[in-house]
Order: structure tokens, then C-alpha cells, then sequence
């Protein structure tokens, strides 16, 4: 049985092509897998922006492959600990989604980390993406990114800025706004994206760089402001949002949720999976309840997928090695 380690993927693109070539043919039938219900981790809480996708994504898995796709919600360390669960899973029959930090930086900002997320996961597909929304608490006088900038230098170590945990998408973001200008704002993780926006409705926090589904309904209530958002144009469904590129803030960024399995996947099951989960984004119930979640649907598959982590492991790996952030930062 021959698999396709990440790590192989990643260094020689000659593999690629044959990979693609091979999600292009039909997939041979396979009644023996699965043989039993499948248990698909989800890395963060019930009711988070990657418990919802994954549980679309689950519903069709169920339909589809004929058992069974229970989720299990294991949150806690910004991602790390379920997408631990995911790498080290021995049965044979699970698979998760993870974000960006625990499936791609989080061994540079831990090397004691359990895992090793180029060695230990295979990516499947990236599912959906969400560009970040730049918010502050209304308490804060600043109504563009400039202003925060000016208002911040002004008031040293005054402010501070939540996301769900150290080398998570939002605090590497706010940490290379902050580090770009010169800011002392104070990094204070929360265990969930819900929580953690909470804490800036409620004036607790004051800045957080947070997904567009995360934070939009608090932005159209007026209980968060928002400055800028991190896609490469203005978003769709929040058009009067400057773009981060808009405001000279460097380059745009997403965050995203993609499906994973352990590094012993074979190859004709990993192509299985990658089909049908684009097969789930495709319906169009499911692309509706995601477009207004916030979600920009990708479905892509397992060579696409390898290429993004690879480029932002380039991006965000520099950064996290100069500023030197660990897991307590």
C-alpha cells in the first residue's frame, strides 16, 4: 500500500502532477471502507465557523459513503489539541478538519508540539475560506486602520487584542500589524472564536482581527467597528469595508477550513474523500447556508490544498521566528 506523505508533496512537484491526474479518474469502488461509523474532529467547539463546516460536510460523508460521520468536538490550545487527535488517530477510520496554525505554523511556535503538521497530516481539501475583519470596541476613537495606528502609538500598552490562541490566523495577523508599526498592544487568547468576541462586544478586548462570520452581526449592531477586512477585494457581503490593500496594510490574507487524515491514508481513499467532499460544497443548499455564514466555498482538492499550506508556511514561518512567538505568547 503506497501513500503520499505531505512532507513528499511539498518538496517534489514532479508528484503532483500525477496526483492530479489521478483525482481526475474515476475512483474504484471500495466496500470495505468504511466498515464502520467514521469519527471526523473538529478542533474547536460546537457552533464555531469550523463546526459548522464540518458539519455540512459530515452530513454528506454519511449519505454518501454509507456509515455513519459522527462529529467530535475537541477544543483547547488554539487548535492543537484535536488536530493532534487527528494526526495520532490509529483506527483506521478518522479524519478532522484544522485551520491554518495548527495545521501549518504551530510546530515552529511549539517544537515540543505532539505532532509534526508536515509529516503527520495529509491534507484533503481546503473546504472554505473566510477573509479576517480588523474590529475594535467602540470605546476606541478610531475609525480606519490609520487611526488605530495613531491612537495605539499615543496610549502605549493601553490596548489589547484577542484571537483563539498563539499562531492562530488572527493573532498572526494582529501580531505583524502591531510589529509593522511599532504598536505595544498586549496579546490575550480566548479558547473559541465565540468567547473571544465576546470579550471584544463587552469592551474587555479591544482590537481583534476575526472572520467575517464570527463578527459581521455584531459590526451591522453597532456593538463592534469594523476598519478593514483582509480579502484582495471588498467583500461581498460586506461592501463598505475597506480592504487591509485599500489602506496600505500589506497583503491580503484568508483563513480557512480544510479536512485532513492521518498519514497513513491510502491514496485511492484519500481521492475518495477529496471527491466527496467537493461533492458536499457543490450542492446548492450547502453553498447558500455557507455564503451566508460568511464563507467564500473552495472545495479544492488534495494537490491544491498541499500547494496553500506551503505558501503559508513560507509567509507566516519568518514572522513567527522574528517576533519569536511560543505558545505563551
Amino acid at each position: 500500500m503506497t501513500h503520499l506523505p505531505r512532507r513528499a508533496l511539498l518538496a517534489l512537484p514532479a508528484l503532483l502532477p500525477g496526483l492530479a491526474a489521478a483525482q481526475a479518474q474515476p475512483t474504484p469502488a471500495q466496500p470495505a471502507w468504511p466498515n464502520r461509523p467514521l469519527r471526523l474532529i473538529v478542533p474547536f467547539p460546537g457552533g464555531s465557523t469550523p463546526d459548522l463546516a464540518a458539519r455540512l460536510v459530515a452530513a454528506h460523508f454519511t449519505q454518501a459513503l454509507g456509515q455513519p460521520c459522527v462529529v467530535d468536538n475537541r477544543a483547547g490550545g488554539g487548535g492543537t489539541i484535536g488536530t493532534e487527535a487527528i494526526a495520532r488517530a490509529t483506527d483506521d477510520h478518522t479524519i478532522g478538519v484544522s485551520i491554518g496554525g495548527p495545521a501549518t505554523t504551530a510546530r515552529a511556535i511549539n517544537p515540543a508540539l505532539g505532532y509534526d503538521p508536515a509529516l503527520d497530516l495529509i491534507p484533503i481539501s481546503q473546504l472554505v475560506r473566510q477573509p479576517m475583519v480588523f474590529s475594535v470596541h467602540p470605546s476606541v476613537p478610531a475609525r480606519s486602520l490609520a487611526e488605530l495606528v495613531a491612537y495605539a502609538r499615543a496610549n502605549p500598552g493601553k490596548l489589547n487584542y484577542a484571537s483563539v490562541g498563539a499562531g492562530t490566523a488572527g493573532h498572526l495577523a494582529m501580531a505583524e500589524f502591531a510589529a509593522r508599526h511599532g504598536l505595544d498592544m498586549a496579546h490575550i487568547p480566548f479558547r473559541s472564536v465565540p468567547q473571544s468576541v465576546t470579550e471584544l462586544v463587552a469592551g474587555r478586548v479591544q482590537v481583534m482581527a476575526a472572520v467575517t462570520g464570527a463578527v459581521l452581526p455584531q459590526v451591522r449592531e453597532g456593538t463592534v467597528r469594523a476598519l478593514g477586512i483582509s480579502s484582495e477585494a471588498r467583500f461581498a457581503l460586506a461592501p463598505e469595508i475597506p480592504t487591509l490593500t485599500e489602506q496600505n496594510e500589506g497583503a491580503a490574507m484568508w483563513t480557512w477550513v480544510g479536512l485532513f487524515a492521518p498519514k497513513d491514508i491510502p491514496n485511492a481513499r484519500l481521492a475518495r474523500l477529496a471527491a466527496e467532499a467537493g461533492r458536499a460544497l457543490a450542492a446548492p443548499e450547502a453553498k447558500r447556508a455557507l455564503t451566508a455564514a460568511g464563507f467564500d466555498v473552495v472545495g479544492s482538492g488534495p494537490v491544491e490544498f498541499t500547494t496553500l499550506l506551503g505558501a503559508e508556511i513560507e509567509r507566516w514561518v519568518p514572522l513567527i521566528r522574528r517576533l519569536g512567538i511560543r505558545p505563551e505568547s
